[in-house]
């Protein structure tokens, strides 16, 4: 019995044709409940049966962004059928993704952690200064 050759990183190659392909397809979707979607990252399993597909959202709201990809990825893999070169076009399955929002809180959290750090700090420098200047007397 043969082997099939395996192709390193295939799998990469894959997903990242999908994630292309699959922004320009969800530019043209007419479904008003999808607002400036962007995908972030996709995951295809060994198989290529199925793709999870994570995506962020500018304007709008993520559920129902989500709730509207979901429903409109058959056509979606309709697409995708046409434009990549493969045997199996996985099945889409969409999910919001959340590093964005969760960058943005932690950087608001270190900039307070900061900001605390500076204030605790000032009063203990303007007091060596002024210690400074009365041991010089």
């Amino acid at each position: 019995m043969r082997h099939k050759r395996v192709i390193p990183n295939r799998s990469f190659r894959v997903a990242d044709q999908i994630q292309r392909d699959l922004a320009e397809l969800i530019r043209e979707l007419k479904d008003p409940r999808i607002g400036m979607a962007t995908v972030n990252a996709v995951e295809v399993t060994p198989d290529y049966a199925h793709a999870k597909v994570f995506f962020s959202v500018l304007v709008g709201d993520a559920k129902e962004t989500g709730e509207a990809l979901n429903e409109a990825a058959g056509f979606l893999r309709n697409g995708l059928f046409k434009r990549l070169q493969i045997h199996t076009v996985p099945s889409l399955h969409f999910h919001f993704d959340r590093t964005t929002e969760r960058a943005a809180e932690l950087s608001a959290l270190i900039n307070q952690a900061n900001s605390t750090r500076a204030k605790d700090d000032e009063p203990v420098a303007q007091d060596d200064a002024a210690a400074d200047t009365k041991a010089a007397d």
